[in-house]
């Protein structure tokens, strides 16, 4: 059991190290001081838009009965049968949730944005090391993921 959850973490790891940066951005401002702001604006999104569970049965499915007949034209009929729908949660308020972290991040002056992932050419190339303070970003922007959890944005020469 060990073994498989450890196989699961490691495919989630290495696919996130495939995926673009989706991130906060505001020119020159530290690496911390964005996470500090990301987070204020987290929980102040979390306590305007609370959780809400909601609980909602999903409808079954009807499969319906076959006939199978053999070559002698002897023929079978298969009743049909139900499969139970099952109940599913969700949380209405994920996406008013978002757009107020959104706002909050807005009027403290950063934007969202999505920054590509280097190609390995320009991750073996570059020194690692972590953002500390985010650069001007530019189309030749791409980012690096280190393995503890911080990141390097480089501009690709």
């Amino acid at each position: 059991m060990k073994r498989a959850s450890y196989a699961l973490f490691a495919a989630i790891v290495l696919l996130a190290a495939c995926a673009p940066l989706e991130t906060y951005y505001k020119p020159g401002v530290p690496v911390a001081q964005l996470n500090r702001d990301t987070t204020a604006c987290e929980v102040k999104a979390l306590r305007d838009v609370p959780v809400t569970t909601l609980m909602r049965r999903r409808p079954p499915i009807y499969v319906p009965g076959n006939r199978t007949c053999d070559a002698e034209g002897n023929c079978v009929g298969h009743y049909g049968y139900y499969v139970p729908g099952g109940f599913e949660t969700y949380d209405p308020n994920v996406g008013l949730r978002l757009r107020v972290e959104r706002q909050c991040m807005a009027d403290k002056g950063y934007a969202p944005v999505s920054i590509p992932v280097c190609p390995d050419s320009v991750a073996r190339a570059a020194h690692a090391r972590a953002t500390t303070r985010m650069p001007d970003l530019t189309e030749r922007s791409c980012v690096i993921r280190n393995p503890d959890g911080t990141f390097q944005i480089v501009t690709r020469g």
